[in-house]
């Protein structure tokens, strides 16, 4: 079961839902990464279960220990850096119904199809969206990198229950809408409990996710993600573009079923002269005017921001009773699933977005850096 992404930069994901602990280990970070602790726990506090009325009542501190990888001083050594959460408050025992009849919409029969039922169970095991937290254990460390190299990272829920957020203004590359860009970035820094960027938006995308708890179901949704500052030249064509190396490890996040860079699947629609981003000279140096190709072309950076958008579908663990088999039997059955679960995704999933975008462009950085500078 391999669980890593990356090439110089590399990223392992170990553990289950209800294992003692859940970490990673990341390989390849520079040596000298002064890390923030502080700034770590912060931004696991934006993911963490049970901090929100519409995610899952499961409380876990997520409370991350270093165990490799850092001097004495907290910066990197060079050497592979690994990472733990414990889990501290699971119970199995509400998964007893679903050992032998698979959950509709979750992985439960495809891993029972592909281990003959010796897979881990409760939780999801190792599909479990508690799996994400390792992942922005690795995308702390590298959002604070990047920084240090004038990149900056952010994502918000762009939809969700069909009702939408202000999307980031990224598609216009003037100076005007950078700056608009910027404040939006800004705005969602500012320790907002949903993050989107318009706050009645928030509110009608809660009363919409809670509506749905109160039913015992569930919805999906947008996360939009920018990447401002990312320098051009920065990816490799064909199989190792930065489209794929961020496709790749944001597929990696439980319910997430498609992703578009820029103008996306709109782009279809438009001809050429309205999808072509035209350059001007600005300040000495070349630059689109506009980003319909959402700041990569040929896999490779062109210095616009980079943008894409992931759809989540909504979450598989429902209330409402549904039809199932019994693998066991072979038989129909009727599944009603207990536990404790989110009512959707997209609200903690938007600071994993922004973790897989950090070490996907981190990776890139790394692996293909900028041509010097003539």
């Amino acid at each position: 079961m391999p669980s890593s992404f990356g090439n110089t930069l590399r990223v392992t994901v170990f553990g289950q839902s209800h294992s003692a602990g859940v970490g990673c280990v990341v390989e390849g970070l520079p040596s000298g990464i002064a890390v923030d602790q502080e700034r770590i726990a912060r931004f696991m506090a934006r993911r963490a279960p049970g901090n929100a009325p519409w995610t899952t009542p499961r409380k876990e501190k997520d409370a991350v220990r270093i165990l490799s990888g850092l001097n004495p001083d907290g910066r990197t050594c060079g050497a592979p850096l690994a990472a733990v959460i414990e889990n501290t408050n699971t119970r199995s025992q509400d998964y007893g119904n679903i050992m032998g009849v698979p959950r509709p919409g979750h992985a439960d029969f495809a891993a029972w199809a592909k281990w003959h039922g010796e897979q881990d169970i409760p939780g999801g095991g190792h599909f479990s969206g508690r799996l994400t937290g390792p992942l922005c254990i690795a995308g702390a460390i590298c959002l604070q990198w990047l920084e240090q190299q004038g990149i900056r990272i952010a994502a918000h829920v762009d939809e969700c229950a069909g009702v939408a957020d202000e999307h980031f203004c990224a598609l216009d590359n003037s100076p005007a809408a950078a700056e608009r860009l910027r404040a939006q970035m800004d705005a969602l820094a500012d320790g907002r409990e949903f993050p989107a960027i318009d706050k009645d938006a928030a509110k009608r995308m809660t009363e919409a996710i809670m509506a749905a708890r109160a039913q015992k179901d569930s919805v999906g949704g947008v996360v939009e993600c920018v990447a401002c500052g990312l320098p051009a030249g920065v990816g490799s064509p064909m199989f190792d573009g930065l489209e794929n190396t961020i496709a790749y490890a944001v597929f990696g996040i439980p319910s997430v079923k498609g992703i578009e860079f820029g103008a996306g699947f709109a782009a279809a629609a438009m001809r050429g002269s309205q999808n072509n981003d035209p350059y001007e000279v600005r300040e000495g140096a070349c630059v689109p005017s506009t980003n319909n190709a959402g700041g990569i072309l040929g896999g490779i950076s062109t210095g616009a921001p980079l943008h894409f958008r992931c759809a989540l579908k909504p979450i598989s663990s429902i209330g409402i009773e549904q039809d199932s088999v019994d693998l066991e039997r072979m038989e129909p059955a009727k599944l009603t699933v207990r536990g404790r679960h989110d009512a959707t995704a997209v609200t903690r999933a938007a600071p994993v977005v922004e973790a897989v975008a950090a070490c996907a462009v981190a990776d890139a950085l790394l692996s293909w850096p900028a041509a010097p500078t003539r």
